[in-house]
């Protein structure tokens, strides 16, 4: 019996990455660049030969579970059991979900998209849509869909791989402030102090 949260998982995960590698080439038509594909930080540099590995293991773990290869990629038997299986379900339903509100977000962000900071180059600050709320969207997207991965996956591989896939976003979003706060000076600054990293401040100041 296919297991139907794996499956939609495996599938939202490879649209997720495949609307990745669409954004890189609609910014490189567009600006002539990369998109930050290839960074330019050294910082981000060394993050990409930990982050690269990370990617492909997010993409292809939820594939090995449906395979079964091997006891240590394949799905426990409880995760089939109530109420596992409902958990799994809804954090499946989350993933559909940060999927489709990261699709919304790269749609304002157009040209301005970037997978890496570009430090000779100033963006728009962007600080309507989504990023009225939190300052990296994105990325808080991305963790919340690693951490319904984890749950629609229960194997220590999977585990193994968010714990190190949140530890980079943190990481990232810190390199990038730093680079948005030189780039932007106090209109950054007020900016950051209104809104939360990851998620919402409970009282916002406008």
């Amino acid at each position: 019996m296919r297991d139907v949260p794996l499956a939609i998982l495996a599938l939202t995960i490879w649209a997720y990455w495949l609307g990745v590698a669409a954004m890189v080439i609609r910014v490189r038509k567009k600006t002539r660049t990369l998109a930050g594909a290839v960074p330019e930080d050294r910082l981000e540099r060394r993050m990409w030969i930990v982050w690269v590995p990370v990617i492909i293991a997010w993409i292809v773990l939820p594939i090995l579970a449906m395979q079964r290869t091997h006891w240590l990629l394949t799905l426990p038997a409880i995760a089939q059991e109530q109420p596992l299986f409902q958990l799994r379900a809804a954090a499946c339903a989350v993933a559909v979900i940060c999927f489709v509100l990261t699709t919304r977000v790269w749609r304002r962000m157009g040209k301005d998209w970037r997978m890496a900071v570009r430090v000779d180059r100033q963006s728009t600050l962007i600080t309507d849509n989504l990023f009225h709320y939190v300052r990296h969207p994105i990325y808080s997207l991305s963790i919340l869909l690693m951490l319904a991965s984890v749950i629609v996956v229960p194997t220590l591989p999977m585990l193994a791989t968010g714990i190190v896939h949140v530890t980079l976003m943190v990481l990232k979003a810190k390199n990038e402030e730093r680079y948005l706060l030189a780039a932007y000076g106090d209109r950054y600054a007020a900016y950051a102090a209104g809104t939360g990293r990851f998620f919402p401040r409970l009282s916002r100041r406008d």
